[in-house]
Parts: C-alpha cells; sequence; structure tokens
C-alpha cells in the first residue's frame, strides 16, 4: 500500500511540474505575441493604403477616360452652330468636377481640343490631364518622383 501512495504522489508531482511550466511558457508567449504584432501592423497597413491608393488612382483615371469621350461627344455631335473648344471644355470640367475623387484639393483638369468644328469626317482630339495628388502614399510617390499626371485622349469624327 505504501507503493501505491507514494506512485500517486510521484505522479502528482510531476503533474504540477508540468502544469507550472505550461504556465511559464504561457506567460512567455503573451509578450512574443505583442512583439510580433508590432512588426507586422505597419507592414499591413502600409499594404492596405497601397490597395486604397491605387483603387483611387484607378478611379480617377476612369473618370479622366469618361470626361475625354464626354467632351469629344460634345464636339463632334451634328448640330448648329458646331461647339467651340470653350463648349468642349465646359463639358469637360463640369464632369471632372462632379466625379474626380480630389480629396481637398482644387487642382482642376487641363483641356486641349484639336479639330473642333470641322467639316463632315475630320477627326477631332480631346486630351485632359490631371495632377494626381492622391492620399498619403500618392502624395509621398509624388514628393519622391515628381508630379503624378493622369491623362486620357479620345478621337472621334466630326459629323
Amino acid at each position: 500500500m505504501k507503493t501505491g501512495g507514494s506512485m500517486k504522489t510521484i505522479k502528482r508531482q510531476a503533474t504540477d511540474r508540468i502544469r507550472r511550466g505550461m504556465r511559464a511558457n504561457r506567460a512567455r508567449q503573451h509578450g512574443t505575441a505583442a512583439v510580433e504584432f508590432a512588426l507586422v501592423l505597419p507592414i499591413l497597413l502600409l499594404i492596405v493604403f497601397g490597395i486604397i491608393e491605387f483603387g483611387v488612382a484607378l478611379y480617377d483615371k476612369a473618370v479622366i477616360t469618361n470626361a475625354s469621350r464626354e467632351g469629344a461627344r460634345a464636339g463632334v455631335v451634328l448640330k448648329s452652330p458646331k461647339a467651340t473648344s470653350t463648349d468642349i471644355q465646359n463639358v469637360v470640367l463640369n464632369y471632372t468636377s462632379s466625379h474626380l475623387l480630389t480629396f481637398g484639393t482644387q487642382k482642376a483638369a487641363t483641356v486641349t481640343t484639336t479639330g473642333q468644328g470641322g467639316t463632315f469626317g475630320t477627326p477631332l482630339t480631346v486630351t485632359v490631364s490631371y495632377p494626381y495628388a492622391g492620399l498619403a502614399l500618392g502624395q509621398l510617390a509624388a514628393a519622391l518622383s515628381g508630379q503624378i499626371t493622369l491623362s486620357a485622349t479620345t478621337v472621334m469624327n466630326n459629323e
């Protein structure tokens, strides 16, 4: 009987040692997880903000392309009198002012036209350029590599 009692004691002592070791190991792991999170968080945020910035740039590029198309369409439609360069610029600037994501910057798009008021079948070219400001990463990229300009050109034949 005495041997059985001491076996229980030995098992209990071994179990207690294992539990104490596991508790100490768990306490050390809590600190490790916090350090790993602190190291990974800036990289994760940079990736997330980069994806958002890229999405905004793509959206603004699509708006510039659509504004160029709208301006060209306004310039080539069959009407009398033909649209002037100012009319085409107004169409483009109205479109961009209501659709671009500017985040508070007051930069306007630049519009150049050639061939407006031409005869039937002659080409009308509308080019729209916009200095992209972006969010924090876009401004950082502009500071490092110069101004980022989004542009689009549309060519349509006069009607």
